[in-house]
């Protein structure tokens, strides 16, 4: 890796040069490497540096201040140059010559094996070949048909497979497994810790590249369309509740509940939510038939529901029997608590799973501004139950 001292001397070199200049001496290096480099660039040179830099070494984006830069989507960009390789054929002691010549600059976990048209065909730990008999081969102390990630691999795809496979570092490798570079394990997995930090913020409108140091303009550019999306479902909820605007004045008490009925459906909700996106980052909701899951989080749902709609309705019965209007009701509103509770609970719980999954299906992020939809149905569901329970039930 890299030491401070060495991206703060490249970047006073960078400062002196014409953008096209900079940006071919800052393609040689990692995108890490980049990465922190155009962060202690002037903004404007750095954009301009930026957009001269290849594309498989370009960020993706940068904020406002050109500080922030993007969270990487593809492997390319965390892959670096291979250290060293050696052909198939090549002797122990070539290969160890190989290695000195290369004059490896990091950190040196596997010397990888190519065949004349720099295809893939097995890697040496350094270790194997330190002890391994000097006049052997390399492929006859190798690993044949490692495991490659594809250069064209989403992100989230490559810290899937990194997670059911720990290794160092993983070759990279194109269509016709042509060695390219290579990842080191620990950068897969921080990436993965970002993503699955970013996903409380995603469910609710905020962008995961977003820190508390993003400037407060584009701050505000990227959560205000998801509130006012938000304001608009809250609008369809109030709707609802309008529609049985009789019903609340003839039966006051109701009124009291919907904030507890929301409330707890919303939470059932999100607590489904959680588990599914937690799921679908780490590959796990493939691993079963989808309606497993909705099954599962459908009968937590409806169990959780009714406990939970057992103390309420005792609640209920004790608020409702204390008032002169509604006291000879308190028995069927305790009722239409229990109901409401139970299904806008059931209904909860599936649509924790039901939204997510169905964002993915039409090729959307399923973490952004989930809860914002499943908020709409909880609310939609579980306030024109009760009521429309209470319209049938006590009316």
């Amino acid at each position: 890796m890299r030491q401070e001292n060495d991206v703060e001397k490249l970047v006073r070199t960078l400062r002196a040069r014409a953008p096209d200049d900079a940006a071919e001496l800052l393609a040689r290096e990692s995108p890490e490497f980049i990465r922190d480099a155009l962060k202690l660039l002037p903004d404007r040179h750095a954009r301009k540096v930026a957009e001269y830099l290849p594309s498989q070494r370009r960020p993706i984006k940068s904020h406002a201040d050109g500080k922030d830069l993007a969270i990487p989507e593809a492997i390319v960009e965390l892959m670096d140059p291979i250290p060293a390789s050696v052909a198939v054929g090549t002797t122990v002691a070539a290969a160890v010559e190989a290695v000195r010549r290369a004059q490896v600059p990091t950190e040196l976990t596997y010397l990888y094996i190519t065949d004349e048209g720099d295809k893939l065909v097995g890697l040496v730990v350094l270790r194997d070949l330190m002890l391994s008999d000097a006049d052997a081969t390399v492929d006859q102390i190798m690993l044949p048909k490692p495991f490659a990630l594809h250069v064209d691999m989403p992100l989230s795809e490559a810290c899937k497979a990194a997670v059911r496979r720990h290794y160092p570092v993983y070759p990279v490798v194109d269509a016709e497994n042509r060695l390219l570079g290579q990842v080191r394990g620990w950068r897969l997995f921080e990436q993965q810790i970002i993503e699955i930090s970013a996903q409380p913020g995603q469910m609710v409108g905020v962008q995961k590249e977003e820190r508390s140091f993003t400037p407060l303009f584009s701050a505000f550019l990227k959560r205000h369309p998801w509130l006012q999306l938000n304001l608009l479902t809250a609008f369809i909820a109030a709707f609802v509740v309008g529609s049985f605007t009789g019903t609340i004045e003839k039966i006051v008490a109701l009124a009291a509940f919907l904030p507890v009925l929301a409330g707890q459906s919303g939470n059932t909700g999100c607590q489904a939510l959680a588990i599914t996106l937690r799921g679908l980052a780490l590959g796990d909701v493939d691993k079963r038939p989808k309606l497993h899951l909705v099954l599962r989080e459908g009968a937590l749902g409806i169990a959780n529901g009714l406990l939970v709609g057992l103390v309420a309705a005792a609640a209920m019965w004790f608020y409702a029997s204390r008032q002169p209007e509604s006291a000879s009701q308190a028995p069927m509103l305790a009722l239409v608590i229990l109901l409401a509770m139970s299904g806008s609970c059931l209904m909860s719980g599936i649509s924790g799973v039901l939204i997510p999954l169905g964002l993915r299906r039409v090729g959307a992020d399923p973490a952004v501004a989930s809860a914002i939809f499943l908020t709409t149905v909880t609310d939609i569901v579980g306030m024109g139950l009760m009521l429309g329970l209470a319209t049938m039930l006590v009316l």
